[in-house]
Order: structure tokens, then C-alpha cells, then sequence
């Protein structure tokens, strides 16, 4: 029983430790936590808006101004961390940036 306890007691000490490690491996990069995370998260809507944009070709009114929103935010996060980060994705980035100009364009257009 008391095994159990000091097993326990180490797998928890590691999982701090390994946390405390990430943070400062992010701390040293230059960014701050939140906004590696906020990274996180706009990485994972730049692939929902790349499909997306992929997708669809007409988007309606209010498509439109959920896709700019949405882009916005995205583009937001990418710009607070370092482009090597995420220098692989550049394309999706790109596509994503390239339709959110013609939605701009033609929004402004139409105005």
C-alpha cells in the first residue's frame, strides 16, 4: 500500500516537472503561455476554415461574415508567436488569407 502511494506521489512530482519544463521551453521561444495556446486553437481553426474555403465556393451573407470573424481571430493568434512555428502550414495560411481577401473585396464591392 504505501508502493502505491510513493508511485503516486513520483508520477505526480514528474507531471509538474514536465509541465514546468513546457512552460519554459514557451518562455524561452518568446511567447507567453496564452498565447501559445490561443495558437493552439487558431491552428486548428485555420484546417476547419481551409476545408472550408476549399469547399465552398458561394458563401452567402452570413457565411461571409462568419468565415471574416473567424479569419480575423486566426490571424490574430498566428501573428503573437514566431513564423517558425508554424512555417508548415503557410499554405493553409495562404488559402485561408487569399479567400478572406475576396470576401473583403467583394463586400467592399458591393458597398
Amino acid at each position: 500500500m504505501r508502493g502505491i502511494f510513493i508511485l503516486i506521489y513520483i508520477l505526480i512530482i514528474l507531471i509538474f516537472a514536465l509541465i514546468s519544463y513546457a512552460v519554459l521551453q514557451i518562455k524561452l521561444f518568446g511567447m507567453n503561455v496564452k498565447d501559445f495556446w490561443s495558437f493552439i486553437e487558431a491552428n486548428q481553426t485555420l484546417d476547419r476554415l481551409y476545408a472550408f474555403s476549399k469547399k465552398y465556393e458561394k458563401l452567402s451573407i452570413q457565411e461571409q461574415l462568419i468565415y471574416l470573424k473567424e479569419a480575423e481571430k486566426m490571424f490574430e493568434a498566428f501573428d503573437k508567436v514566431p513564423n517558425a512555428l508554424w512555417e508548415d502550414e503557410f499554405e493553409k495560411y495562404d488559402t485561408v488569407l487569399q479567400k478572406y481577401k475576396d470576401i473583403k473585396l467583394v463586400r467592399w464591392a458591393n458597398n
